[in-house]
Parts: C-alpha cells; sequence; structure tokens
C-alpha cells in the first residue's frame, strides 16, 4: 500500500533556471547569477568585517579569517610557489579558493541546491584569471616571446622531434590548462548536483507512487543524505585543487627555464 500524494521529476529549470530579474534585457539575471552575485558580495563581506581593524594578536573573527587565510597561504601558496613569490600571487590564490568554495557550498543549501560552479561561466571566468595570471608571471620575468619558447620548446630533444613535441607542449601549456580547469570543476559540481537532485527525486517517487515499494524510499533518503555530507568533502577538495592548479601553474611560468 502507498501513501497518496503526488510525484514531480526534476525538470530543465533545475538544471537551467529562467530569468527572474531583468528579464529580456543584457543585464537579465537568474537564480544561479543571483546566488554568484550574493556570494560574491558575501565573501567581500566576511573579509571586509574580519580584518577591518585587525590587530596584531587576533581574536574573534579575525583570527578565523587569518586561520582561513594562513591555511591557503601555508598549504597552497607558499608550497607550491615558495615564500617569496608566493607571497606574491597570494591574493589571486586566496580569492580564488574562498570564491570556488563559498560558490560550491549552495549545492547542499536547501532552497539553493545547486551551486553556480555548476554552470560552465563562473569555472569559465577563474580559469581565465589564472590564464592570465600565470602568462603575465612568466612574460614578466623572461619576455613574453622568451616565456612562450621556453614553454613550449624541450631542450635537448633531436631537431626532428620538435616538429611534433612544439605543438603538443603549446596546446598543453596554453589551451589545454584553461579548459581543464574549467571541465574539472563544472563537471564535479554538476555531477554532484545530479546525483543529489536523482537520490531525493528517487525517495520521493518510491514513497508516494510505488505499491508495495515504500519502504524503499528509507534506503534512498539513507543514501541521498550520505551522499550530501560526501558532497561536502567534494566541495572543500574542488576549491583546494583548483587554487593548487592556479599555483602549479604560476610556478612553472616562474621556472619556465627549468622545463
Amino acid at each position: 500500500m502507498a501513501f497518496k500524494g503526488e510525484f514531480h521529476p526534476p525538470s530543465l529549470n533545475d538544471f537551467f533556471p529562467p530569468a527572474v530579474l531583468f528579464e529580456g534585457t543584457p543585464f537579465e539575471l537568474d537564480r544561479l547569477m543571483i546566488i554568484r552575485v550574493l556570494v560574491g558580495v558575501l565573501v567581500a563581506l566576511l573579509f571586509y568585517v574580519g580584518m577591518r581593524g585587525a590587530k596584531i594578536v587576533p581574536k574573534g573573527f579575525q583570527n578565523v579569517v587569518e586561520i582561513a587565510l594562513d591555511f591557503v597561504k601555508t598549504y597552497i601558496s607558499d608550497d607550491i610557489i615558495g615564500k617569496k613569490d608566493g607571497d606574491r600571487f597570494l591574493p589571486i590564490i586566496a580569492t580564488i579558493f574562498f570564491l570556488t568554495l563559498f560558490m560550491n557550498i549552495p549545492a547542499v543549501i536547501p532552497g539553493l541546491n545547486i551551486s553556480p560552479n555548476a554552470r560552465i561561466g563562473m569555472p569559465l571566468v577563474m580559469a581565465l584569471v589564472v590564464y592570465v595570471v600565470f602568462i603575465y608571471a612568466g612574460a614578466k620575468k623572461y619576455g613574453f616571446f622568451s616565456f612562450v619558447g621556453k614553454s613550449i620548446v624541450v631542450p635537448n630533444l633531436p631537431p626532428a622531434l620538435h616538429l611534433l613535441v612544439v605543438p603538443i607542449e603549446f596546446i598543453s601549456t596554453f589551451v589545454l590548462r584553461p579548459a581543464t580547469l574549467t571541465i574539472r570543476l563544472m563537471a564535479n559540481m554538476l555531477a554532484g548536483h545530479i546525483m543529489i537532485v536523482l537520490l531525493f527525486s528517487a525517495t520521493n517517487f518510491f514513497f508516494w507512487q510505488f505499491n508495495g515499494w515504500t519502504a524503499v524510499s528509507l534506503v534512498t533518503i539513507i543514501v541521498a543524505v550520505a551522499f550530501t555530507f560526501f558532497e561536502l568533502l567534494v566541495i572543500f577538495l574542488q576549491a583546494y585543487i583548483f587554487a593548487l592548479l592556479a599555483a602549479v601553474y604560476i610556478d612553472l611560468s616562474l621556472h619556465a627555464d627549468s622545463h
């Protein structure tokens, strides 16, 4: 015997929400764009409040902010790039880490239910920022054309092999890096969203629709909750990996001569 009710399958609006503000104008905003704006403002506000009137001996919220920044500095920036150059690029790496982290979190917040990074726009923008920064880092140190040459020409190879290796290195360094950064983040957050939607939809379906199968909804809801907690781990890991790879690419640019 099943309970009486109605099953509501997920729709395309769960993945591609329609515009809700300024519809029909170049500035129209859908739910994901609004979340992006709110999260961006929230991150800026948190760091402004935390570091406003910063004291030598931190306490309260300043202490929380400094611990978070110290994590990025110690385990990403300094660890990958080194202390000297790491301090130069810490602002951009920290910004990328915290923006990615906070924009991943809506994936598990009821009522929001999806990360803005599950759609390609925001991951692409951050990947392009990383792209510009690592080219700037190499070009400033070596000069633009010298940097490009050092990045794509592997020394001590037989001349004939350069015909094969140079195009591969160019594509790998200047095309695939921003593409893989973008796709990795978007695909992971989109896959997590789809899994959560399907699991909770299955719970809805079994609970209301299937005679004799209502008890299965208990299994699907347990799996759905467990996967939601797993998604919390993915949320942090994706932010860490994105910022880590940004630091790796910058470090490779700074040491292009040791290709």
